[in-house]
């Protein structure tokens, strides 16, 4: 399994990266895990933009999942072409929610590119992985997602707050991509996002192997985010993501 970093920031594109997307590879099969304001820009980097198999989105916030409204465009009138429907996985509402994003076309029929799904209660089958979507403590409906393939494991908190769900999300995961977006001392709202170091704190009970804080706000200090990981319970190697790190599990 090979998980590449498209987009990384957190709620508005950065300086250097795209708001929220990560790649992920195994046996021909290409699944996007969440395609936020940007990232498809970013994707055209590192892959060829239509051979994506399928999506999932964490949730609905426009750092999650807006391009899809021009990924449609490019799959529906490449000149070759349109390119083969392909399945969305998400929170309820997924179709109409990104088909009112779209808005200049009226009533686009986005189920020309895509399929659209709700997430099954337990785990399911998608190409070559094993799926696992647990609602996280965000203030919509947002998933954490666990991608298992060949005895690997890869977790993904998506946006959250504290959260138990997040800890049995990513038991013993080899690579935990967990977000970070508020930082230490200030009036953070509640059930919101993780600092670094619950970041960590959260790692360190799921006992995963390796870290990598994502959804960087650009106007906080990245080392800030880090040095406050580092001072958690977590022990295991911490990491900032950044595009086009390639992480092979």
């Amino acid at each position: 399994m090979r998980v590449t970093v498209i987009g990384c920031s957190g709620s508005f594109p950065g300086p250097e990266s795209p708001a929220s997307s990560y790649l992920v590879e195994a046996d021909g099969f290409s699944l996007l895990l969440d395609l936020g304001n940007g990232a498809l820009g970013s994707l055209q980097r590192f892959h060829d933009v239509l051979d994506i198999d399928a999506i999932c989105f964490s949730h609905l916030h426009p750092d999650h999942c807006l391009d899809l409204t021009v990924y449609w465009i490019a799959r529906v009138y490449c000149p070759f072409g349109r390119a083969p429907l392909i399945p969305v996985y998400g929170p309820t509402g997924t179709a109409d929610h990104m088909a009112k994003a779209y808005e200049p076309e009226p009533n686009p029929d986005m189920g020309v590119a895509f399929e659209f799904h709700g997430f099954p209660a337990g785990p399911f089958d998608l190409g070559p992985f094993r799926v696992t979507a647990a609602l996280m403590n965000h203030p919509v409906e947002a998933y954490g997602l666990r991608i298992e393939h060949g005895g690997s494991v890869l977790a993904y908190s998506g946006d959250t707050g504290r959260c138990d769900a997040l800890v049995d999300l990513a038991r013993d995961a080899d690579l935990f991509i967990c977000e970070a977006a508020f930082v230490e001392g200030r009036n953070n709202p509640p059930d919101m996002h993780l600092t670094g170091r619950e970041a960590g704190d959260h790692a360190a009970r799921a006992g995963v192997d390796r870290l990598v804080l994502t959804h960087l706000l650009p106007w906080n200090d990245p080392a800030v985010t880090l040095a406050e990981a580092k001072m958690s319970d977590y022990a295991g190697m911490i990491e900032l993501a950044q595009v086009g790190t390639v992480y092979d599990l």
